[in-house]
């Protein structure tokens, strides 16, 4: 099987900081139609990502579970889903094995789902995404970078950008 790893935050959805209201998401404009064309194109979708709001107390894991249950719910009706979702409740300086840049999420999702990594992308608007992706031998691809420099990295400013380079 193939794959799509995608960043939440900054990737799927605007990013406020600590983003952790499951009524308040906020997506950008192209997402919801550029994931359904990429699982129709045989991808399956997966959200790997940092969420250290919950090891600073800013929010419980329930938070995120109530997000990605509201994500399943916006995403139903138009014919796809996502799959699976791996996340990192440490605040950066616990000095985990999971946060992104380290593979550790991305790898068990590929080892339970028998993802063939080499075929797969992950998605993201930060370089600690793209390392992640490079750390677990998988294409990286930078998504809206309007803020950011790409140092070198193949980058796209919209995921439907990113569907549309696929495509040709």
């Amino acid at each position: 099987m193939k794959a799509i790893f995608l960043d939440r935050d900054g990737t799927i959805n605007k990013d406020p900081g600590y983003f952790h209201d499951h009524e308040d998401i906020h997506y950008f404009d192209d997402v919801k139609n550029s994931l359904k064309e990429l699982s129709h194109m045989g991808f399956e979708l997966f959200i790997v990502t940092n969420q250290s709001g919950v090891g600073r107390g800013i929010f419980s894991e329930e938070c995120i579970h109530l997000i990605h249950e509201r994500m399943q719910q916006d995403f139903a009706p138009m014919g796809f889903q996502i799959k699976d979702l791996a996340y990192c409740p440490h605040a950066p300086e616990d000095n985990c094995d999971c946060r992104k840049p380290r593979p550790k999420m991305l790898l068990q999702l590929a080892q339970k789902w028998e993802i063939n990594l080499q075929e797969s992308f992950m998605l993201g608007d930060k370089i600690s995404d793209i390392e992640c992706a490079e750390n677990a031998k998988v294409q990286g691809i930078l998504i809206n970078t309007r803020n950011i420099d790409p140092k070198g990295k193949t980058s796209f400013q919209s995921l439907s950008d990113f569907v549309l380079y696929l495509k040709n």
